[in-house]
């Protein structure tokens, strides 16, 4: 996963503290941080872990595999929320703003990363995610099913769905969204690649916007008590819905990604009473942009250089990574991410993260 701001020099994070706004919640960019290494994680997960040969006779990889699945509710619902809280400010500027530093912005981002993505996973084909293999491939993910960068897509459309009805009542524009996710994650509209993600969130984006003040206060004034009753709520919710096997039934996945988001913010503030954890993963919030684009890349370059090794292991050495492998290379990708964006700002490639051009004050937000 990741709302983009200008920083100076056009460089563009998926969240950065606005000049005008005297202060920014740490407990908002700490829930993007906790998103952003939640979506890392499930892609580490899926993509390279349970693609491994484990033979050690017990199920631990398939563990890993449910505990990341019950993080789907929370994930993304939550990046978005904040997100929308994030544009609150940038969508009431004039749409000539709007259209050239958050629209254009996002979709420049987004072609610029899909032809890398599928330059570089080109040389991973093994590796399990969607890629453009063909010229009319490549066009289908530029335009009408976006692709593992889906989220920079979703959010340039975001913003012009609430440009467009920014002067429209709030229910006449939450209920219409509430519908289309829950038609969509029951399964009833056409979602190849990553559409019912985008048929699905934007629920999310324009209650973050709409009720911005609600949520900020929700968050101000959490309570260890609050966050006992919300995990408890997202952990009944969660096996409710398993146990009659409800995740496609009409609107009951919208409402548990509500009851996730609820216990998401809780738990974001709350994480101030440990500052050294709240400030590390509220830095890590601010500079989500680098990790969300460059984190598949280097997923699949690591995958293509350890599932072989890693697969030949003998019982005595996987049963010594078993547990601990998602983790480590969760850690290990986020950090290489890092690294790659600071050698290319080193050598002045920050047109990969930003519009090039003119700097401009107004395109922060």
């Amino acid at each position: 996963m990741p709302h983009v701001r200008l920083r100076h020099r056009r460089y563009l994070t998926l969240s950065r503290p606005t000049p005008g706004r005297p202060h920014r919640a740490e407990w908002a960019d700490a829930a993007k941080g906790v998103s952003i290494i939640l979506v890392v994680l499930w892609h580490v997960v899926v993509k390279d872990y349970l693609q491994i040969d484990w033979h050690i006779g017990v199920p631990v990889p398939g563990l890993w595999g449910t505990v990341s699945e019950q993080f789907l509710p929370l994930r993304m619902p939550l990046f978005f929320t904040i997100s929308g809280v994030f544009a609150a400010n940038a969508v009431q500027r004039p749409w000539r703003v709007v259209a050239r530093s958050r629209i254009a912005g996002f979709l420049y981002l987004y072609a610029v990363w899909l032809l890398i993505h599928t330059a570089v996973l080109a040389a991973a084909p093994d590796f399990p995610t969607d890629r453009a293999r063909s010229a009319l491939g490549l066009l289908e993910q530029l335009t009408i099913t976006p692709s593992n960068l889906w989220y920079l897509y979703a959010l340039a459309l975001y913003f012009t769905i609430a440009k467009a009805v920014r002067r429209a009542r709030r229910p006449l524009v939450l209920v219409p969204a509430a519908a289309l996710s829950a038609v969509a994650a029951a399964g009833l509209l056409d979602t190849p690649g990553n559409r019912a993600g985008l048929y699905q969130n934007l629920i999310f984006f324009l209650a973050g916007l709409y009720l911005r003040s609600r949520i900020e206060r929700w968050a101000a004034t959490a309570t260890g008590r609050r966050l006992a009753v919300t995990s408890g709520a997202y952990v009944l919710v969660l096996a409710a819905m398993a146990a009659v096997g409800a995740q496609r039934w009409f609107g009951v996945w919208p409402v548990v990604s509500v009851v996730a988001v609820a216990f998401g913010i809780t738990a974001a503030a709350q994480l101030g009473r440990w500052p050294a954890l709240s400030n590390r993963l509220a830095t890590l919030g601010r500079i989500t942009l680098p990790v969300y684009v460059i984190h598949m890349p280097v997923l699949a370059l690591l995958h293509r250089l350890l599932l072989g090794p890693v697969s030949g292991l003998d019982r005595v050495g996987q049963g010594l990574l078993v547990l601990g492998y998602p983790i480590l290379l969760n850690g290990l990708v986020i950090g290489v991410s890092l690294a790659v964006h600071r050698g290319l700002l080193a050598v002045h490639a920050r047109w990969l993260f930003a519009v090039p051009g003119p700097r401009r004050a107004e395109a922060a937000g």
